[in-house]
């Protein structure tokens, strides 16, 4: 099921996340091991799920922060997505630095890649594909997701559970990513996307529907849902 909300201004915007990430919370500590497996992105999402988040009633505890992707930089640097959530969320919902699944940033990025998946392991079944309750993705002008680029080797790495990319077309160049096989494992993925510069490429994936990293994000066995403000969607229902 894919469902696409271009909402009608970041109020709403904000209680469609509050609302989805609650409902797969609810549903992801309801079951036996009452853990809820969440996988997040940076840039502006940080932003949207600090005022997002704290409206959500939930037992916090239960809550494990994975990163969708993560830059191979030290984790105090500006460029890293736990330094972000670092700095921006802890504080403003009551969660701690453990309760977020961190790289190891002495590691080269094939290496970080490779320690992630020992850690994920402890939280998955070591015999098959993780599966996380939800995903919280980007999407970037040239419709890359994660740190997935077209024409790039990790985007077709189907074998692992995270890749790793040495020369991303964004600084920083060293990163590593989930799969795709594995974001289309997830039982909610969730595309927030704002803004003027994001029209065009929205167009291109949801519309035109073409071969964009973005584009191949379509969960088996889940949901799809993707948040747009008013500019990253007012081109979806041109002709």
């Amino acid at each position: 099921m894919t469902e696409i909300v271009v909402a009608t201004d970041e109020e709403q915007l904000l209680s469609r996340i509050s609302n989805l990430v609650a409902r797969a919370a609810d549903d992801a500590t309801s079951r036996d091991d009452r853990i809820f497996r969440f996988g997040v992105s940076g840039g502006s999402i940080v932003e949207l799920l600090v005022k997002s988040l704290p409206n959500i009633e939930t037992d916090w505890s239960k809550w494990r922060f994975f990163f969708c992707d993560e830059r191979v930089v030290p984790l105090e640097s500006s460029d890293s997505n736990f330094g972000l959530y670092k700095s921006c969320l802890i504080g403003k919902v009551p969660v701690t630095e453990e309760q977020f699944i961190k790289i190891d940033s002495d590691l080269n990025a094939e290496n970080a890649a490779k320690d992630y998946i020992k850690k994920m392991a402890f939280f998955f079944p070591p015999d098959r594909l993780p599966r996380f309750d939800c995903l919280l993705l980007g999407l970037g002008q040239d419709g890359h997701t994660c740190s997935l680029f077209p024409g790039h080797r990790a985007l077709d790495d189907e074998n692992m559970w995270v890749t790793w990319e040495l020369n991303a077309p964004k600084p920083p160049p060293s990163r590593i990513s989930l799969t795709i096989p594995v974001i289309n494992n997830a039982r909610m993925c969730v595309f927030i996307v704002t803004g003027a510069s994001k029209t065009e490429i929205v167009k291109r994936v949801l519309k035109d529907k073409e071969d964009l990293p973005a584009t191949r994000v379509n969960p088996i066995d889940g949901t799809l849902f993707w948040l747009l403000d008013q500019e990253a969607g007012k081109l979806l229902n041109s002709d």
